[in-house]
């Protein structure tokens, strides 16, 4: 079976979600939250975390996982920025669908954490 890897980067209370999972899904979005967005690079995903979900929260970690190619393919990749600023727009009410494709496990690749004054 042919999968891609994703990347989503998260803060703390997300984690502790996904860890609940058992690492084998992502939590439903919240109602202000229409778009669930995989990145599909490392570098962007580490952006988002280390800048964005440390400022946010005081952490932000990157996971990776690895998703059915043939269901990814209904997703075109959209270009939000610079060139390494690629996603997956994943509409909220179709993330069960898209975490019943997830193969393998969701894992942590990356961890940043505010430094402590």
């Amino acid at each position: 079976m042919d999968t891609v890897t994703l990347f989503r980067p998260v803060g703390p209370k997300e984690l502790e979600l996904i860890e609940a999972s058992g690492w084998q899904a992502f939590p439903p979005r919240l109602p202000e939250q229409p778009i669930f967005y995989p990145v599909t690079n490392l570098e962007y995903a580490t952006q988002i975390a280390r800048d964005w979900n440390v400022r946010d929260s005081g952490e932000g970690f990157v996971t990776r996982f690895a998703v059915r190619a043939e269901h990814v393919a209904r997703y075109p990749v959209q270009k939000v920025g610079g060139a390494i600023h690629t996603e997956l727009w994943v509409p909220a009410e179709e993330l069960e669908d898209f975490n019943r494709n997830i193969f393998g496990l969701i894992e942590v690749v990356a961890e940043f954490r505010r430094p402590v004054s």
